[in-house]
């Protein structure tokens, strides 16, 4: 028993794969080191073959300039033609660098080699014979006897070399047969050594992806019971930051609503109107903020669901900015001057109404949160890239360099904006509705000098806009 326990406790599962892998990895390099010699063989099948097939072409040209070179001298001794001996010099040049390749090309085979050097031979002697025939005739142009002689054993000669060339190509391609045999024998047994080491891989493979699957769907298992956990502790831990959120940032505005309506409502003969006007000011701006952060958390709470709606319809945006600016000039209790210009004429632009509200209220309301009063603050309007851009500019407080990367989380507070009342969700809302646009959003600021965020808008209209945010 203690002989079977120890193996069974060596090999534990883990082990069993490695063991497993590692033999289908060993494997699988054998079947590579083989593909790798089959291919390596095939090529040097090709090469052979090609080589082959320059010698056999190389030896038909030596013929066929050997017969050339014969004509070219038979036409200039019969017709005196001084274009066939140019011929026949041409044809004589080509014989011999056709035979320097073919003493290069066969340099390894000792054979071939002793068949080149009686071709050679022969070649020779009957280009001497050529010679002695033209110099006959350049003597004595009568001297036909002499010619014929020649030409007897030039032809015999011929013979000779046509059965030299011949025996050559044959062994030229009894070798390349031979070599080919061999090697499609060799990539054959490769082939089959290929697929029985391959099935075995894959049957290793098999059975470790089986234990890994079993492994896996156990992971799975766990990793989802955690998600789960995590998820919901998220979900409390937001919850908790958004009850937390509420009732701190809707404290300020019901005590103003509340301290503004008791004075209202008490019956004081002193009080004037214009202190009676500005405390209906002071509750229609603090219900306004509220409605504000309600509005952001409906559209944020609806983004996050994906419910948030698109419906982009023409619309005259330089007049919407005008409109946006005044009202928010005239809720403004911190008295900053907000301009807004316009470069250009960008008429009617297909956008999602409520949402172009979002952005820029969300945008303006900050920057006039952060600014100093009496500050000014810019909203700019143009065109780009098929769509409209709007900048808002201001001169507060800035966003330091290490908070800029979190602007778009929930809930998110500069470390030099938690003594100002904010709940953290405006650019969050900002983005969103801007991602729905299909538009883009950069921002750039330095602490104690202001922040600029530019927001382009594609025109929902134009089904022909091709070109990426010139803001990106």
């Amino acid at each position: 028993m203690i002989r079977l326990r120890w193996p069974m406790q060596w090999f534990t599962q883990g082990k069993w794969l490695v063991v497993g892998f590692s033999a289908a990895a060993l494997l699988m390099a054998g079947v590579n080191g083989l593909s790798y010699q089959n291919a390596t063989q095939l090529i040097e099948s090709t090469n052979r073959s090609r080589e082959t097939y320059e010698v056999i072409r190389n030896l038909v040209e030596v013929f066929a300039d050997m017969t050339v070179a014969e004509s070219a001298r038979r036409g200039y001794i019969i017709w005196g033609d001084r274009y066939e001996l140019d011929r026949y010099e041409t044809a004589l040049t080509a014989l011999a660098l056709e035979m320097q390749a073919l003493q290069q090309q066969l340099a390894a085979d000792p054979q071939q080699t002793t068949r080149l050097n009686r071709l050679k031979i022969l070649l020779d002697e009957r280009l001497r014979l050529l010679e002695e025939s033209i110099q006959v005739y350049e003597r004595d142009r009568g001297a036909w006897s002499m010619q014929r002689s020649i030409t007897n054993e030039s032809v015999t000669l011929r013979g000779e070399i046509q059965a030299t060339i011949a025996d050559m190509q044959r062994a030229e391609e009894k070798s390349l047969h031979q070599w080919l045999l061999s090697s499609q024998v060799n990539i054959q047994t490769r082939m089959l050594l290929e697929s029985v080491v391959t099935c075995l891989s894959f049957g290793i493979l098999a059975l470790g992806g089986g234990l890994l699957y079993r492994q896996l769907l156990k992971r799975q298992a766990a990793e989802a019971l955690g998600k789960t956990l995590e998820q919901e502790k998220e979900l409390v831990d937001l919850k908790l930051r958004f009850f937390s959120m509420v009732s701190h940032e809707f404290r300020t505005p019901l005590s103003i609503i509340l301290g503004s309506a008791q004075m209202l409502a008490e019956p004081n003969p002193q009080m004037t109107s214009d202190r009676r006007h500005k405390n209906i000011h002071r509750i229609q701006s603090a219900a306004q903020l509220m409605t504000h952060y309600l509005t952001d958390m409906l559209t944020l709470t609806r983004a996050e669901a994906g419910n948030l709606e698109f419906n982009p319809q023409p619309l005259d945006v330089e007049a919407f900015c005008l409109n946006l600016v005044e009202d928010l000039q005239l809720s403004d209790a911190n008295a900053t001057e907000l301009q807004f210009t316009s470069q250009g004429r960008c008429g009617m632009v297909s956008l999602d109404e409520k949402l172009l509200f979002s952005i820029l209220s969300n945008l303006l309301l900050n920057a006039m949160k952060y600014s100093p009063k009496g500050s000014q603050i810019q909203l700019q309007l143009g065109t780009a890239a098929g769509g409209v851009v709007f900048q808002v500019s201001d001169r507060g407080i800035g966003i330091t360099s290490t908070d800029q990367p979190n602007l778009y989380e929930p809930f998110f507070r500069g470390e030099n904006a938690t003594a100002i009342q904010g709940t953290g969700l405006g650019l969050v809302v900002v983005k969103r509705c801007v991602e729905l646009h299909g538009g883009d959003i950069t921002v750039k600021s330095e602490v104690g000098t202001g922040t600029t965020f530019w927001v382009w808008l594609p025109d929902a209209a134009r089904t022909d806009v091709t070109q990426r945010s010139p803001l990106s």
